[in-house]
């Protein structure tokens, strides 16, 4: 069921967008945080550049 499930996952518009994971430094506590968000493959040098 579940090759199923991730090969329709792969048709259409789902191809287009990919998962971004930015490391972001907190500036009250000086320590490190994720940032992780699906972005459409256009965007991506957007989110990074952000």
């Amino acid at each position: 069921m579940a090759k199923k499930v991730v090969a329709s996952l792969q048709t259409g518009k789902t191809k287009n967008f990919v998962k971004c994971v930015k490391m972001v430094k907190s500036e009250e506590s000086d320590s490190f945080a994720f940032d992780e968000q699906m972005v459409n493959v256009e965007h991506v040098k957007d989110f990074f550049a952000n």
